[in-house]
């Protein structure tokens, strides 16, 4: 994005925001938050695991110049998520944007064959802990003015274990997406007129269910290209796909709530070929 862009979008309201990025340590999450610094926004930014790319997170964060704010927290455990609302509003005194991107995806290629502990950990990560984080941030959101919400939620809530996508989405993990979209919907209501709520529903990207991630190196050659053949793009997304979709919605949608947007280079649709038009039985 060029700098006569940034400076157009930053006059536009969204420089000296705040924002609440959850999951920012690595991939996307820290993809959305890093955009949103260069663009003036102040950033929170919660991680729970892999401590292994804290430093180079920090590094990062610092490198834009912007305010910014680390907090390591547990958001399984729902009585720590006020605390760390409160954190955000002591350090910055107000919130305007949630990106709700928490989530854990159940591989069958990685995980095999449900056991309880699993199913319970996908609910609680991918759905639960976004319900409980949206209703702490609600009433500041809304005394923003100009809240605004993004949910992130997976195709699998759509496909579930089934097809090339069988291998990387179990039905636990589509169950808790498919309810990410009836909650998109509620919130919108109830964040209404102050605050807009839509929600991001990925397909395959480079570090969610992609090339850059653990499971899709167990996938087999020929599991990988089903995948690709069955999406209409040819690939898979990338962080930058993401995060220019998060971009849009904040400062380019003022009319949109309630909506979600599909980011899965057609893999819904399918990757068939268009049948050439038959020639019928008569003229007309």
């Amino acid at each position: 994005m060029d700098s006569q862009t940034s400076n157009m979008d930053s006059e536009s309201g969204i420089q000296d925001k705040v924002a609440l990025v959850l999951g920012a340590i690595k991939g996307i999450g820290k993809g959305i938050g890093l955009a949103l610094a260069n663009e003036g926004v102040k950033v929170a930014l919660t991680y729970f695991d892999w401590e292994e790319s804290l430093e180079e997170m920090k590094h990062d964060f610092t490198q834009t110049g912007t305010q910014h704010l680390v907090i390591r927290a547990n958001l399984l455990k729902t009585f720590k998520i006020q605390g760390v609302i409160q954190n955000v509003l002591d350090h910055f005194g107000r919130l305007d944007i949630l990106i709700n991107n928490i989530e854990r995806g159940g591989w069958p290629v990685v995980h095999g064959p449900y056991v309880k502990e699993q199913w319970d950990l996908e609910m609680e990560t991918s759905l639960r802990a976004k319900r409980w984080v949206f209703d702490a941030a609600l009433p500041y959101l809304k005394a923003s003015g100009d809240g605004v919400v993004i949910n992130f939620s997976s195709i699998a809530g759509i496909v579930g274990r089934s097809g090339p996508a069988g291998y990387i989405f179990n039905e636990g993990y589509s169950a808790a997406n498919r309810g990410v979209s009836l909650l998109t919907e509620t919130w919108a209501r109830l964040g209404a007129p102050e605050v807009r709520v839509n929600e991001i529903m990925l397909g395959i990207v480079e570090t969610r269910h992609g090339e850059k991630t653990r499971g899709w190196e167990l996938l087999t050659e020929e599991q990988k290209k089903a995948i690709i053949d069955h999406t209409l793009l040819q690939r898979t997304g990338t962080i930058e796909d993401v995060v220019k979709t998060v971009l849009y919605i904040i400062q380019d949608a003022p009319f949109m709530t309630g909506s979600v947007l599909r980011i899965d280079g057609g893999y819904v649709l399918g990757g068939e070929k268009m049948a050439p038009m038959p020639k019928g039985v008569e003229d007309i």
